[in-house]
């Protein structure tokens, strides 16, 4: 099952996801840094996870997207996302796990998306850059859809396909 928006495709080479490959790059766009994102999928008990827009003032402004942000200089990814979260959210991470990596080729950014399940934290959410939120279940009822939240929203759909496959009788 394909959930990703015709904007998103895989590149052949190092599993890179390409995000609106129509848009133009820079002419230098094979020596871009690579950014470094610490990213958290805030999970509830019941299974809903936590979206939020971006900010007006930075790419993809109003596109929805799981909350994190860039590593600075000497920080662990668990470091860099407490401390974002911190700053985006107004909560303390207080259990979290390492999930998955993606690298997405956004036309004005290369990025490695780190990918944390938060599973605990400590306060009520604030949102502190003005972004709205909105707790969520698959498929998702809000747009649009940042393309690198894609393949987290497809990791989830699989492991929910395999939940439900398991739960079917093989008896003949």
């Amino acid at each position: 099952m394909a959930i990703e928006p015709s904007g998103l495709s895989h590149a052949s080479a190092g599993q890179v996801r390409v995000a609106d490959a129509q848009l133009p790059r820079a002419e230098n766009a094979d020596q871009r840094p690579l950014t470094q994102v610490a990213v958290g999928v805030l999970l509830r008990e019941d299974g809903q996870f936590l979206l939020t827009t971006r900010p007006e003032g930075k790419a993809y402004a109003g596109y929805w997207e799981f909350p994190g942000g860039k590593l600075e200089s000497g920080e662990t990814v668990a470091q860099a996302l407490s401390r974002e979260l911190r700053e985006e959210l107004g909560i303390e991470v207080t259990h979290c796990e390492p999930w998955q990596t993606e690298c997405i080729d956004y036309p004005h950014a290369l990025v490695q998306l780190h990918f944390y399940k938060v599973l605990a934290w400590q306060g009520e959410l604030q949102m502190r850059e003005g972004q709205q939120c909105a707790w969520q279940s698959l498929p998702v009822q809000v747009s649009p859809v940042l393309p690198g939240t894609w393949p987290v929203l497809e990791w989830m759909a699989q492991a929910q396909s395999s939940i439900s496959n398991s739960a079917f009788s093989v008896d003949a």
